[in-house]
């Protein structure tokens, strides 16, 4: 035996290094600390919102024709009233200034015609005067009557002759209007289709002819953004919002819920949502935005401070978590409140201090195993 125990001894080593070699290592996971803080019930968009103008119009002319007058450019201010394309419409003008001659005509001959009228009328009442003292006959002063009345007829016609060239003139104006285009409101002009000389053609019913002019009021601005529909009946206005931009990071804005669509959209290939529109609490914080930025909205439902809670990132199916105890993860049913993309409310299963595990796509994460923090645990 004694010549044996030194064989024992090298075998029973070299089984105890094996052993230690060989053992299974306790798996690396990211953990959370649970912790008390703040927790929000919020809504986001389902695809990136855009800030709009609250006033824009897409202006073109009546009637087609050439571009005679191009008073702006691309980028420029105007104000309400300016004018800002004009048509060639020398035949209207032509017309018009007709209209004023044949105006002009007719007052003329209105006022010969009256004062005839007036002179045939004392005429009447003198032939009248004369018949009562028996100087004239009932014949002579029933003619001057009749002289009198159509004297007045042509009087009263002369001045209906004028308010129709006044009328005509109106009418040479109004299509004057038709190849003319005003600034509606004050604002900036976006973008312009065509050049001085080129044909402005009109967009015809049915027909997506780009506009002559794109003008937009960048003084007043707010978010449009699409809202899954199933998600709709929690948001109504009034409910304060976070807008975030792309131009911005980092950076949230506050807003309030101004509209929410009374229909959904149906986007093909996409998931029928409801349009929002946000409103900016303070404009004046985001700086200078421009419209057409993308955006994201996220609509706070409710809140509450002070109540502990869990990441997102550590909630499995069914309400469970997996929690790092002693080198080992143990899973635990927990009941939960309000609850966003970031953290869950806690309410029963978990106490302050407990180490969630977040990483669990990670491969072998799951209950029963020997773990370790793969970095001291945040909160």
């Amino acid at each position: 035996m004694r010549r044996f125990l030194p064989l024992f001894l090298i075998l029973a080593l070299l089984g105890a290094a094996i052993f230690w070699f060989t053992r299974p290592k306790p798996l690396a996971v990211s953990v959370r600390e649970v912790a008390v803080g703040k927790v929000e019930s919020t809504l986001a968009n389902t695809r990136a919102g855009t800030v709009e103008a609250c006033q824009r119009t897409k202006l073109s002319t009546i009637m087609g024709g050439r571009i005679e007058y191009l008073g702006v450019k691309e980028g420029d201010k105007v104000k309400k009233g300016q004018l800002l394309l004009k048509l060639w419409n020398d035949d209207q003008q032509a017309n018009a200034a007709l209209a004023q001659a044949q105006i002009t005509l007719s007052a003329k001959r209105s006022d010969e015609a009256c004062i005839a009228a007036v002179n045939a009328e004392k005429e009447a009442k003198r032939q009248a005067d004369l018949r009562v003292r028996g100087f004239v006959s009932p014949s002579k002063e029933e003619a001057a009557r009749t002289e009198a009345a159509v004297r007045r007829a042509a009087c009263d016609t002369s001045k209906a002759d004028v308010a129709q060239a006044e009328a005509k003139l109106r009418a040479t104006r109004v299509e004057q209007g038709r190849v003319a285009l005003y600034a509606p409101f004050d604002g900036i002009v976006a973008k312009i289709v065509g050049e001085l000389g080129e044909y402005s053609t009109p967009s015809p019913p049915g027909v997506p002819t780009p506009p002559a002019i794109d003008l937009i009021d960048d003084t007043c601005l707010y978010v449009k953004a699409p809202m899954d529909e199933v998600d709709a009946p929690k948001i109504h206005p009034g409910q304060p919002v976070r807008i975030s931009l792309d131009a911005l990071p980092g950076q949230s804005l506050p807003g309030k819920v101004r509209r929410v669509a009374p229909y959904v959209s149906a986007v093909e290939k996409q998931a029928r949502t409801v349009d929002i529109e946000v409103d900016f609490d303070q404009p004046g914080e985001a700086g200078k935005l421009l419209v057409g930025y993308s955006a994201d909205v996220e609509i706070i439902l409710a809140g509450r401070d002070q109540v502990l809670r869990v990441p997102a990132t550590a909630l499995q199916e069914g309400g469970k978590v997996l929690v790092l105890n002693a080198g080992m993860l143990e899973a635990r049913q927990i009941k939960t409140g309000l609850a966003n993309w970031e953290y869950a409310e806690v309410l029963e299963g978990l106490a302050a201090g407990d180490l969630v595990v977040t990483s669990l796509e990670r491969s072998g994460v799951k209950a029963g195993i020997k773990a370790v923090a793969d970095s001291q645990p945040g909160k």
